[in-house]
């Protein structure tokens, strides 16, 4: 079942159970009951809970959405890093050039094939990772410039392997959930608190109350699918790809 179907579900789900209560709760008010009576501080106090529960989701998708925007920076810098790689070795002996084009391309693979998949999973970088960059280093590190030329670009080349190590680091801090539980704790209770107030301003069973009612707990429901989704950026749904190492290094 993709993520976008369990989302068209709960947020059916969540409609028809606050339709049903605000059916069923209409059967146990009298004739004689206004819905006109309703206290002016109810009323105050939906409102403002209402206000504040939009800033703190407000909040949450922002702060989410800048950290896929960061996953997916960390993730440019670092596929750009190993492409300049690629490029800047031309320089080097043959047999030198193809070992480390070798590594970069074995690095690249494993990352776009291999190690997306485990970050989603794991919320960490793979260790097998590390040992291909390890070796990438090793391999550049080790390089005695046989001409001038080789010389000078050895510097740049060695640069460029640390600034795929940086931005993997970075990636790896990423990799996890952005949001702690406490925080979830909040939006979950917040979003209960302030659908059950639907039910503390004595709506009616009109079509437009019952719409309305339901059109609300459904928009609540997408927003925290929306932070859930976001909250992974190297999961599944709107994550960041992989397709930067495949279009930058491994077609190079």
């Amino acid at each position: 079942m993709s993520q976008w179907v369990a989302l068209l579900i709960a947020m059916s789900a969540v409609c028809a159970v606050v339709v049903t209560v605000v059916v069923l709760k209409q059967r146990t008010i009298g004739e004689d009951d206004d819905p006109s009576e309703t206290p002016d501080v109810i009323e105050y106090m939906t409102m403002m809970i209402g206000v504040i529960y939009a800033i703190v989701l407000g909040l949450a998708i922002a702060g989410v959405w800048e950290g896929r925007g960061a996953a997916q920076a960390d993730a440019l810098a670092e596929a750009q890093a190993l492409h300049e790689v690629k490029a800047r070795v031309q320089v080097y002996p043959a047999a030198v050039r193809d070992r480390v084009r070798a590594d970069v391309d074995a690095y690249a693979r494993f990352v776009a094939d291999e190690e997306w998949t485990y970050m989603r999973d794991h919320g960490a970088l793979a260790p097998e990772g590390t040992a291909l960059l390890d070796r990438l280093r090793a391999d550049v590190t080790q390089v005695e410039p046989a001409t001038d030329l080789a010389a000078q670009a050895y510097q740049p080349v060695v640069d460029e392997v640390a600034a795929v190590d940086q931005a993997r680091a970075a990636r790896g801090q990423n990799a996890g959930s952005t949001m702690g539980g406490i925080v979830w704790f909040g939006l979950v209770v917040g979003a209960l608190v302030t659908v059950g107030l639907i039910f503390v301003l004595q709506i009616r069973r009109s079509p437009r109350e019952l719409l309305l009612a339901g059109l609300f707990s459904a928009l609540i429901a997408f927003l925290l699918f929306l932070i859930w989704d976001l909250d992974a950026p190297f999961g599944s749904g709107l994550a960041v790809s992989a397709d930067v190492f495949r279009d930058l290094v491994l077609t190079s």
